[in-house]
């Protein structure tokens, strides 16, 4: 029998990635599957490119004016070569994560008969409480996000996950609705099956304002399309650990590492950065988890997420490049006294 999880030890920007394939190689005989498949994964992004790039040579060519059609094929020329950079940063950060992780297949056991009942598990996560009803409410500048433990179960290749409500406003307006579903494995481990995403925009000017559906990019379920499922958050996590949350190629793919298991404000600088001392003080007695998460398909840019015993994430802290670090802070839940009167961001 498999494990229930793929873990690795590794270095702190070392990926957990994707099985693979070279794209003139047998899948069956190289054995190197995580090389080929950054390689497939590579050339399919680039095919990307150029579709999207005649789709836009188009447009502007139906464009009457001179100027705005010259701007419009220069626009189309730097999306081009932004593109094309994504793709090859995209090869080189699974390269580089092929190397120090090995070339196997990323296939994990998912029998019904490991998982436990979604709603009443064995073994309830301690990082993770998914008791129906448990809400939570996060702010960050200008947005606020509410996640909810529905009352609802979906059966996802035989196995019972829960449903999770996760609803972004942003200056107000409604951003994202989202239904992630998670199985709870007998083990203690918490297993993330899928996600519909539904992101949504507002327009000045409509009259009633209504958020107009516009895009479900990242949406992926077990099982369907070679989607295949990953864990949101390990029965006993170590230090060094990096898994896999998503496995849907050229969709969503995200990675966690364990970067600390007894987190407490004052004992690591690096960890301890934007981030708010009295609600750290608040949630941590030496036995916070931060993990730092990733996606394949977004090279450079991460962010430290912390886990309180018995309440979960309570503060996400995402870091771009050039950018100042966005704060994403707990502010009520409806399940621990802990919860009350928490310091505002």
């Amino acid at each position: 029998m498999r494990r229930a999880a793929v873990l690795f030890s590794a270095a702190a920007f070392v990926v957990f990635v994707l099985a693979a394939a070279a794209p003139k190689a047998s899948a069956d005989t190289s054995g190197d599957f995580c090389s080929q498949t950054a390689r497939l994964l590579f050339s399919a992004c680039g095919a990307q490119v150029t579709d999207d790039s005649f789709v836009k040579e188009a447009i502007c060519i139906n464009i009457e004016d001179a100027a705005e059609r010259g701007t419009c094929l220069q626009e189309l020329a730097d999306e081009r070569t932004q593109g094309n950079q994504l793709c090859q940063d995209q090869l080189e950060t699974r390269l580089g994560a092929c190397l120090s992780l090995g070339e196997g297949r990323y296939d994990p056991d998912f029998e019904p008969s490991l998982f436990d009942n979604p709603k009443n598990p064995t073994r309830p996560n301690p990082y993770f409480p998914l008791r129906v009803g448990n809400r939570w409410t996060f702010r960050s500048p200008g947005e606020s996000d509410t996640v909810e433990v529905l009352n609802a179960t979906k059966l996802i290749e035989g196995v019972g996950c829960v449903v999770v409500r996760d609803r972004v406003t942003r200056d107000g307006d409604l951003a994202e609705d989202t239904d992630d579903w998670y199985a709870q494995a007998k083990d203690g481990a918490t297993w993330y099956c899928g996600e519909q995403v539904k992101d949504f925009e507002s327009f000045d000017g409509d009259n009633p304002r209504k958020p107009e559906l516009v895009s479900i990019d990242g949406s992926f379920k077990s099982g369907r399309n070679g989607d295949k499922p990953g864990v949101i958050f390990l029965a006993s996590p170590k230090k060094g650990d990096v898994y896999l949350e998503e496995f849907s190629l050229a969709n969503a793919e995200d990675v966690t590492e364990i970067l600390s298991t007894r987190y407490a404000f004052g004992q690591d600088s690096e960890l301890d950065q934007s981030v708010p001392r009295e609600l750290v003080q608040r949630l941590c007695a030496g036995d916070c988890v931060v993990t730092r998460n990733f996606s394949l398909l977004e090279p450079g840019i991460f962010a430290r997420k912390y886990y309180a015993r018995g309440i979960g994430v309570f503060l996400e802290v995402e870091v771009v490049p050039n950018e100042p670090n966005n704060v994403i802070q707990l502010v009520s839940c409806n399940f621990d006294n802990r919860c009350k009167n928490l310091p505002k961001p």
